[in-house]
């Protein structure tokens, strides 16, 4: 006997006639086990072969994170460092020019850069670094400045968001990451994270971001507070900026790794949750493709969060996207993950045949680079050797160059 409920029957044969899936019906889909999770990963494995084919993508890109000094003290967050602790840190702009340049000509197209909220730090900042990075790197795709970023630099330079938006791209910035986002809903926002971005700045950034011609990605942190509603109602409201703007480039979930989280080991949070249980990842990523996947297509499988099992696992339950080689992940590396901060080329290739699919590589805004028979990628030859540090990239150190008072770099 059948254990699947005639609701959720429903939901899953309208999300396959292509009707858009209501509150109502992701709220219930957001909660499925059993056989009725096995529905919903078939039913979002049917939707991705429709809307994006057999395929499955990655970028060769660069993490940099400029500085683990922030004030926020979030919660979830173990990366960040107060001013003034000891092992904070601080890149100068020479610094990253130097990691740049050795990613590049190892065939790197897309560096995303992101840090904390130093109290030093402003929008003015920001345009002088892209200006001097973008300057001497003009092929390579600046992914840079996170919605929470882009409201504290403009706060602190005394501009609109639209202004300094406006200013970085004139710049040379190429897009946003949708990070910051965590779960939209401002109750879990404050009970976790009080002094992160509100809901409603989160949503005037991307939009405006968008309105300026300027892509992002959409995020969203599970697996602490949040219940199926929570997700439903994240997913729903992402959907409606696309429908409005179409600027989000991809959907990204993201499991929230608890291992090193201050509000885990203080026990300051009742009820945070020790991250998703496998079948909430399950969940989330097949129920993101029903929800979004007409309108936002492209549904990233973390490897830095799932490690590459469950990222094969997800190319079955809705997912297209393997994220990108990374080459110095630190901040899901600080909370706790597992799964290292680099993967060449040729293992995120490997992953994908091995589970039936069909490798591509690409940009950032998600063009076709190269096919499969393509030979193999210059970063190859970093899994070759012993990786240092920053993920196998050999890196000039020296003095900070944009503080009076140096710091190391890490």
């Amino acid at each position: 006997m059948s254990a699947m409920r005639a609701e959720v029957c429903r939901a899953l044969e309208r999300a396959l006639e292509g009707h858009p899936t209501t509150l109502a019906e992701a709220t219930l889909l957001a909660s499925v086990r059993g056989e009725e999770l096995v529905a919903l990963s078939h039913t979002a494995d049917l939707l991705r072969r429709r809307q994006v084919g057999e395929r499955v993508t990655w970028v060769a890109n660069l993490n940099l994170n400029s500085t683990n000094i922030c004030t926020a003290r979030c919660g979830f967050c173990a990366f960040s460092r107060l001013p003034g602790a000891p092992d904070a840190w601080r890149l100068s702009p020479e610094e990253m020019d130097s990691r740049i340049e050795q990613a590049e000509a190892l065939g790197v197209t897309e560096v995303c850069l992101q840090a904390g909220l130093a109290p030093d730090v402003d929008g003015e900042d920001y345009l002088r670094l892209t200006r001097f990075l973008m300057g001497r790197h003009p092929r390579i795709h600046l992914h840079a400045f996170s919605p929470q970023e882009i409201l504290h630099g403009a706060r602190g330079m005394g501009q609109s968001v639209e202004d300094l938006l406006r200013a970085l791209k004139d710049a040379g910035l190429g897009s946003l990451p949708g990070t910051s986002a965590e779960i939209l809903d401002q109750g879990l926002r404050d009970r976790i994270s009080p002094r992160r971005i509100r809901v409603e700045e989160w949503v005037e950034v991307v939009t405006t971001a968008h309105r300026l011609g300027l892509s992002t990605t959409a995020t969203m942190m599970y697996g602490y507070l949040e219940s199926p509603r929570h997700l439903a109602c994240h997913l729903l409201t992402l959907r409606a900026i696309q429908e409005e703007t179409g600027g989000f480039t991809e959907f990204v979930p993201l499991s929230f790794v608890h291992a090193q989280a201050p509000a885990w080991l203080d026990s300051r949070t009742p009820g945070l949750r020790a991250g998703p249980t496998g079948f909430e990842v399950l969940v989330v990523h097949a129920l993101a493709r029903v929800v979004l996947g007409d309108r936002l297509p492209n549904i990233q499988a973390s490897w830095v969060k799932e490690g590459p099992r469950m990222a094969q696992i997800l190319l079955d339950s809705g997912a297209n996207d393997l994220g990108g080689t990374l080459l110095a992940e630190r901040i899901s590396a600080a909370a706790g993950a597992a799964h290292g901060e680099f993967q060449p080329p040729r293992e995120l290739n490997r992953w994908i045949r091995d589970a039936g699919r069909l490798p591509a590589r690409r940009d950032t805004l998600y063009r076709l680079l190269e096919l499969p028979e393509e030979q193999a990628h210059p970063l190859d030859s970093l899994a070759r050797r012993r990786p240092e540090r920053e993920g196998g990239l050999k890196m000039a150190k020296g003095p900070d160059q944009t503080s009076p008072n140096p710091l190391p770099t890490p």
